[in-house]
C-alpha cells in the first residue's frame, strides 16, 4: 500500500499531504478554558425568555468588558460585540457553536445545542444572518442526534465551503459573481480526477445535488426547517454558479434555436398575427371578455363590475335565458354589451340551438371575436364563476406578450371555499408550481392521485385571443386556427383565473347534479384509470352525502391545514378578492 505522500511522484497540495493537512485542521481545536468563577450555559436554561432579552455592548457592562479573564471570556465578549442588538437566543446559538468547533466541551453542550434549535429554530432561522445558518448546519454535521442530521449536515457543509472557495478563485477572472462566461470561451483542458466536463444544455447534477438534500432532510424535523431555509436561500441567490450555469443553459438554448434548421414541428399551427396588432402599448391596447351565462343577476353583477374595474374595454355577455331584470340592470353599464339568446336569436343565426352548453359557449365566443375585430385588441373566453387575478394591469400584461403569440392561456387557480365571505386563497396545480405529482398525496392524502393537480375543476385555464385572425374559432380552452388548435400561444405567469368552482358546500351540492350529468364531472371513456368524474360518482352512490363532504373537507375547504401544505409547495395564491364592493362602486347599488 503506498503512504499519504506517495502519488505516483506528483507533488501533494499540501506540502506534508494529508498528515499536515489533519495537524493545521486541529491546530484550533483546544477546549474553551474558564476562569474559577465562570461556567457554561446549564442545561436545563430556560429559553423562551431569552428571545425577547437584546444582546448589548459588551464594553458597556463591566462583567464582559476586558480585561479577558479566560478564553471563554474572550469569545463571549467577541460574540456578544459581533451580535449586539440580537436577540440572546442568537448569541446562546454562537456559543454553543464556539464551544461544539473545540475538541473537548461540556458533556451536556450538544444536547442544550439540539433543545435550542428543537423548541426556538423558528425564531433563529428569523434572525440569524446567512452566515450563522450554516455554521449551525456544520454543526450538525458533526453533532447531529440522528443518520439524517449528520449526514445533511456534513452535506450541506461541504457544498458551501466548496462554494467558498470556488466563488472566492473565480472573482480573480474580473467578473462580479452575478455575471457568468461568455459561451465561446471554453477551454478545451481536461477536470481533475478524469470527470467529464458538466453537460450546460441538459446536465442534472446541480438538480441532484439540491433535490437530494432537500429531500433527505425531510426526514429530520429539527433540521428540515434549517436545510430546507438555506437551500431556498441558495437557489434565489443570483449570483451563485447554480444560477450562472442556468443563464448560460437559457443562452445556448437560444443560440442553438437560431442554428437549427426552420422545419416546422409536428403539430405547429401558428396563426397569423395581424400587422395592427404589432406595436401596442398598455395605453393604446383594448380588451374584453366574452361569456354566455345562465346565472342570477347579482352573480353576473359581480362577475362584471369585478372585470371593468380591471380595466375592460368591453364585456360581450350572452344571457342563455335572458330575463327583463337582469337585462335592465346590466343594459346601464355602456361597457357591458348584452345579448339575449332567446329563440329569436337562434332563428337569425341560421343554427338551432345547440343542446350541450359547451357549444353554445363556442358559438356566442366566436361570433363576439369576430365582430371585436374592429374594437378589441384581445378578447378572453371564461365562465360567470371565474374572475381574472393580475398582478399588474391587464392591458400591460396583454402588450408585453410577443406578437410572434395569436393567443394566452390564462392558469387556472381554484377558489377555497368559505362560508363567511368571498375567497381569498386559492390553490394551484402541482405543474404550475413545478413540483412532482407525488407532493398531491402528500397534500390529499385520501383523493390526491384521483384528481389532476388536486382540482375538480379544470386545470387547463381559459384563453385571451387576438381579433382580427382570419379562419378562428374560440372555443372553452383553446383557440382553433383552420380547424386545428393555435400553436403560437403564450403562457404569462403574472396572471391567474380565479375559479368559483366549489365556494362553498352548500354551491357544490347543489351543482352535483348538473355537473355529473352534463358538466365537468360526467364521465369520460377514454380515461381507463379512476379519475374525477368515476370517483365522485363512486362517493354519490356508495358512500352518500358523508363520502363527497369527506372529498369536500379535503380538497375544496379553506382551513388552515391544506393552506400551510399548499404554501410550502408554492401551490397558495392569497389575494384580497371583494366582488360585492366591485359591484357597489361601478353600479352604484347590489342588486
Amino acid at each position: 500500500m503506498s503512504s499519504d505522500n506517495d502519488s505516483g511522484g506528483k507533488r501533494p497540495t499540501w506540502p506534508g499531504g494529508i498528515a499536515a493537512v489533519l495537524t493545521q485542521m486541529e491546530g484550533r481545536r483546544d477546549a474553551l478554558a474558564y476562569a474559577e468563577t465562570e461556567a457554561p450555559p446549564a442545561a436545563d436554561l430556560d429559553l423562551a425568555p431569552l428571545a425577547a432579552r437584546i444582546v448589548t455592548d459588551p464594553d458597556d457592562d463591566p462583567a464582559e468588558a476586558p480585561p479577558f479573564r479566560s478564553s471563554y471570556h474572550r469569545k463571549r465578549h467577541a460574540l456578544r460585540k459581533e451580535l449586539t442588538g440580537e436577540s440572546e437566543l442568537a448569541f446562546l446559538n454562537g456559543l454553543l457553536i464556539a464551544h461544539l468547533r473545540k475538541r473537548d466541551f461540556p458533556a451536556h453542550i450538544p444536547a442544550l445545542f439540539q433543545r435550542l434549535w428543537a423548541e426556538q429554530g423558528a425564531h433563529l432561522l428569523d434572525h440569524l444572518n446567512q452566515r450563522w445558518l450554516v455554521s449551525a448546519v456544520t454543526t450538525f454535521g458533526d453533532h447531529g442526534t440522528t443518520p439524517t442530521q449528520r449526514s445533511v449536515g456534513l452535506a450541506l457543509t461541504v457544498l458551501f465551503g466548496t462554494m467558498k472557495l470556488y466563488e472566492s478563485e473565480r472573482l480573480y477572472s474580473g467578473l462580479n459573481a452575478d455575471r457568468p462566461f461568455a459561451l465561446d470561451q471554453k477551454a478545451r483542458g481536461p477536470l481533475p480526477m478524469e470527470m467529464d466536463a458538466y453537460a450546460i444544455a441538459n446536465g442534472g447534477l446541480d438538480v441532484n445535488m439540491i433535490g437530494r438534500l432537500w429531500t433527505e432532510a425531510e426526514d429530520d424535523p429539527v433540521i428540515r426547517p434549517l436545510a430546507h431555509h438555506l437551500l431556498d436561500l441558495l437557489i434565489h441567490d443570483e449570483r451563485t454558479l447554480f444560477r450562472r450555469l442556468m443563464t448560460m443553459r437559457a443562452r445556448k438554448s437560444r443560440a442553438d434555436a437560431r442554428k437549427a434548421p426552420a422545419t416546422p414541428k409536428r403539430g405547429d399551427n401558428p396563426a397569423p398575427v395581424p400587422e395592427a396588432q404589432r406595436g401596442l402599448s398598455p395605453e393604446t391596447l383594448r380588451w374584453g371578455l366574452v361569456s354566455t351565462i345562465r346565472a342570477p343577476l347579482p352573480q353576473i353583477a359581480r362577475f362584471a363590475a369585478h372585470h371593468i374595474e380591471l380595466g375592460a374595454a368591453a364585456l360581450h355577455i350572452y344571457l342563455d335565458a335572458p330575463e327583463a331584470e337582469t337585462v335592465a340592470f346590466l343594459s346601464r353599464h355602456p361597457s357591458i354589451h348584452l345579448t339575449q339568446c332567446d329563440e329569436a336569436y337562434w332563428q337569425a343565426s341560421g343554427k338551432p340551438r345547440m343542446e350541450a352548453h359547451q357549444l353554445r359557449q363556442a358559438h356566442n365566443a366566436t361570433r363576439a371575436l369576430r365582430e371585436t375585430a374592429d374594437s378589441l385588441h384581445w378578447l378572453g373566453h371564461i365562465d360567470v364563476d371565474e374572475f381574472l387575478l393580475p398582478d399588474r394591469p391587464v392591458s400591460g400584461i396583454l402588450a408585453d406578450i410577443s406578437p410572434r403569440h395569436a393567443l394566452a392561456r390564462i392558469a387556472p387557480a381554484e377558489a377555497l371555499a368559505r362560508d363567511d365571505g368571498p375567497p381569498q386563497h386559492f390553490k394551484l396545480t402541482h405543474r404550475q408550481a413545478g413540483q412532482p405529482k407525488a407532493v398531491l398525496q402528500e397534500i390529499y392524502p385520501t383523493f390526491g392521485l384521483h384528481l389532476y393537480g388536486g382540482f375538480l375543476s379544470h386545470s387547463s385555464g381559459k384563453v385571451f385571443a387576438r381579433t382580427g385572425i382570419p379562419d378562428t374559432r374560440l372555443g372553452i380552452h383553446t383557440l382553433k386556427y383552420r380547424g386545428e388548435e393555435a400553436s403560437n400561444r403564450a403562457k404569462p405567469a403574472d396572471i391567474h383565473l380565479a375559479h368559483l368552482h366549489a365556494p362553498s358546500w352548500e354551491h357544490f351540492l347543489t351543482h352535483l347534479a348538473f355537473r355529473r350529468d352534463k358538466g365537468s364531472y360526467r364521465a369520460r371513456s377514454s380515461r381507463p384509470e379512476m379519475g374525477q368524474a368515476d370517483l365522485i360518482g363512486f362517493l354519490a352512490e356508495e358512500e352518500g352525502e358523508a363520502g363527497l363532504r369527506l372529498l369536500f373537507d379535503e380538497v375544496c375547504a379553506d382551513t388552515p391545514e391544506l393552506r400551510e401544505k399548499l404554501a410550502a409547495h408554492d401551490m397558495l395564491l392569497s389575494r384580497d378578492f371583494d366582488p360585492d364592493a366591485a359591484v357597489a362602486r361601478v353600479f352604484g347599488a347590489r342588486p
